[in-house]
């Protein structure tokens, strides 16, 4: 266990005095990134506006700026149905056209944000006040079979890819895929992705992938990966988040592991509540007809799930259980391989931080709980910002020796 600052980690302190000053002037001083959200999909509405502040979704360049983050991961997610030739085009299509609305959303404000690409435009766009945009992709389904897309996304701006979401895919078996596993792991084509993406520089994500899978990569990358939007299973056991194995080989890596505000990954659900029945018994439906299911009868699921959601509010998890998750982190490996990955606009929000604009709060937890600004800097950015210096290098180094 790692003492920080006279204290043992998440230990409550009598920090009364703590004012809203004192907390913006830590938040502020970070170098601060969000790692993972979806607000690429609202992009697509006509009515969402990311440089103005909305009353939908939970990002926009505005309430970036309110809540003192830097840089963000804006993820161009991919969903996944039946893996034909006709699909993974439509896909890969889908993919292309959310990165192209994406940047050129970004283009037009470019007095507030910028595009990022590698490691140190996050620095350089934060001393002139702008947002740094990084993307990523999450799914590594539009790739097909076709290895030269990894370069051809990493052309276009993508700076990691999600090896897979809630389905298996051509790279590996899913955390989530109800069916047996069926490569066991990585797959022949997924170990080749790896290896491309060592050589180009691009950060693996490994959210989303099943234990043996993460295990595989672990295994075979040069580089350190991340876990853009994962928590920790000891906490909250559900498979989506990694165990404590996980997280020790994570940091033997030199990885990170970026805590998810979503609630199910932060709090067990209660089983008997309505909204968790139904819940699971809308995926279970979904998962017996998701290969024949029609646009409009994907439509008119994605409506039901919402107002099945909006009827059933959830009982949100607060700052003060996240933050429990950050501590296990620390006392489990150390400061160093842990940070932020929220999945706004993909179901994120917690009580108390529900939105980009009240990421304050996380720091006044950590600032309560002892925690040094050394060690808030390391989590708000430092930690992920070391392993993408590192992937960097890596890829030139590599480059150097063909």
């Amino acid at each position: 266990m790692i003492i920080m600052a006279g204290v043992w980690p998440g230990s409550e302190q009598n920090r009364a005095d703590l004012t809203e000053k004192e907390v913006l002037r830590v938040h502020e001083k970070s170098l601060t990134i969000d790692t993972h959200c979806d607000t690429p999909m609202n992009m697509l509405k006509r009515n969402f506006d990311v440089g103005r502040r909305n009353n939908t979704g939970k990002v926009d360049l505005p309430r970036m700026k309110e809540g003192g983050l830097d840089a963000m991961f804006f993820a161009i997610f991919i969903s996944q149905q039946a893996r034909t030739e006709t699909n993974t085009r439509a896909a890969y299509d889908l993919a292309h056209e959310m990165i192209d609305t994406t940047v050129a959303a970004i283009g037009r404000y470019g007095d507030l944000a910028g595009i990022a690409r590698n490691a140190e435009d996050a620095l350089i766009m934060e001393k002139s006040g702008r947002r740094a945009i990084y993307l990523g992709l999450e799914n590594g389904f539009p790739l097909g079979k076709e290895l030269s897309r990894v370069e051809e996304f990493y052309r276009k701006g993508i700076r990691y890819i999600t090896l897979c979401h809630s389905y298996h895919n051509d790279i590996c078996d899913s955390s989530s895929d109800r069916a047996k596993p069926e490569h066991n792991g990585l797959s022949h084509f997924g170990r080749l992705v790896i290896m491309e993406m060592n050589r180009l520089g691009m950060i693996i994500d490994v959210s989303h992938i099943s234990d043996k899978s993460f295990f595989d990569v672990i295994s075979i990358s040069l580089a350190p990966v991340i876990a853009s939007h994962s928590s920790v299973r000891a906490l909250a056991r559900h498979q989506r988040n990694m165990s404590d194995d996980m997280i020790r080989a994570l940091a033997r890596n030199g990885g990170v592991i970026q805590i998810c505000l979503l609630d199910e990954y932060i709090r067990d659900p209660d089983v008997n509540n309505e909204r968790y029945r139904l819940e699971r018994e809308m995926r279970e439906k979904y998962d017996a007809v998701k290969d024949t299911l029609s646009e409009a009868g994907l439509a008119a699921f994605r409506k039901e799930w919402t107002e099945m959601r909006e009827k059933y509010p959830k009982d949100l998890p607060s700052v003060a259980d996240y933050v429990d998750h950050i501590d296990h982190v620390v006392s489990l490996v150390g400061i160093n391989h842990v940070g932020i990955g929220s999945d706004f606009d993909g179901g994120g929000g917690l009580a108390g931080c529900n939105d980009v604009s009240e990421f304050p709060n996380i720091t006044r937890e950590l600032l309560k709980r002892g925690y040094s600004e050394n060690d808030i800097a390391k989590i708000w950015g430092g930690n992920f910002f070391r392993v993408f210096r590192k992937v960097e290098s890596i890829a030139a180094k590599i480059s150097s020796k063909v």
